[in-house]
Order: C-alpha cells, then sequence, then structure tokens
C-alpha cells in the first residue's frame, strides 16, 4: 500500500534524509574508524556497537527514500466547516459517555497515544468530511460504534514530528 503524504510530510522526511547522509552518517563511519584502530576486531565490543549504528542509519536511509518513491502526494480537500488533515476534533462516544479531542493526521504522524489519528485509520475514514454535530458509525471488524463530533477546529501548522519505524 502507497504511504499518503502531504507536501510537508515529503520535506520533513526528506530532511531527515539529508541529515542522516551529510552529518549522521560521517559521525558512523568516524566512529567505526576509532573503533577499528583500537584493534583486535574479535573482542571489540566498540566496534560492533559502531557498526549496528552505522547499518541501522543506513537501513533507516533506505525506507525513508523507499517511501518517497511510492508515496502518494494528498491534499486536504475538505471545508472549512468539514473534517480533514489537520483537524482537531472534539469526539463524544455515547457508549461510554466520554469526550476525546483528536487531531486526523497522515499514517506517518499518526500516534493514538498522543491524540494523532491516522485518515487510514477507521475512525479517520469514518469522520472524514463530516461536520459538527453529525453522528458517525465507525465500522470496526463485525461491529463497531457511534461518535458524535462536537466541535472542530481547523490546524494550519503541520509540525507534529515524523513516527520514527
Amino acid at each position: 500500500m502507497r504511504e499518503q503524504l502531504t507536501k510537508h510530510d515529503v520535506e520533513k522526511i526528506q530532511e531527515e534524509i539529508d541529515h542522516r547522509k551529510l552529518v549522521v552518517r560521517k559521525e558512523a563511519i568516524e566512529a567505526v574508524k576509532e573503533a577499528r584502530a583500537q584493534g583486535d576486531l574479535s573482542e571489540n565490543f566498540e566496534y560492533y556497537a559502531a557498526k549496528r549504528e552505522k547499518n541501522q542509519n543506513e537501513s533507516r536511509i533506505r525506507y525513508l527514500e523507499r517511501m518517497l518513491r511510492t508515496a502518494e502526494i494528498i491534499e486536504d480537500e475538505s471545508g472549512a466547516d468539514e473534517i480533514g488533515l489537520n483537524t482537531r476534533v472534539e469526539l463524544y462516544y455515547e457508549d461510554e459517555d466520554e469526550t476525546e479531542w483528536i487531531k486526523l493526521v497522515t499514517s506517518i504522524r499518526g500516534n493514538s497515544m498522543e491524540g494523532r489519528i491516522s485518515i487510514e485509520s477507521p475512525l479517520g475514514k469514518a469522520i472524514q468530511g463530516h461536520k459538527a454535530g453529525d453522528r458517525v458509525h465507525v465500522q470496526v471488524g463485525d461491529g463497531g460504534y457511534d461518535v458524535v463530533i462536537r466541535s472542530i477546529e481547523k490546524d494550519a501548522g503541520d509540525e507534529d514530528e515524523i513516527r520514527k519505524f
């Protein structure tokens, strides 16, 4: 499945790639050289740790570059009073008699523990395009639940951190 990213997501990912290539890569190579210079590699923990860090950095670069190559660039096309990307939403869960604020984001920014819900999640798909006052059914597996959209706040900012994998 192609990752859905905004232009801002692409910029942030490219910044991370550039940082990893220009800064982290050089530091990792230097750390491997220093550890190798300490002599016997068969019992040199620093050498193996430095190699592991270098390989993890290269792996992250490849992952991010692949993500950018295959990504689908999306934009928020919702109206001013509708739920779309970067919209903060107050939801009322009828079954639990609880209220919660969430922010609808792309999957790469999703983090349910911080209230950032992916537009690709069941909840994100269900509420997208709805307005304050709407009752929405969220389909999960064979069942589901209902939420009432209490209020909507549009957020022009898109500064949430990119999730690390």
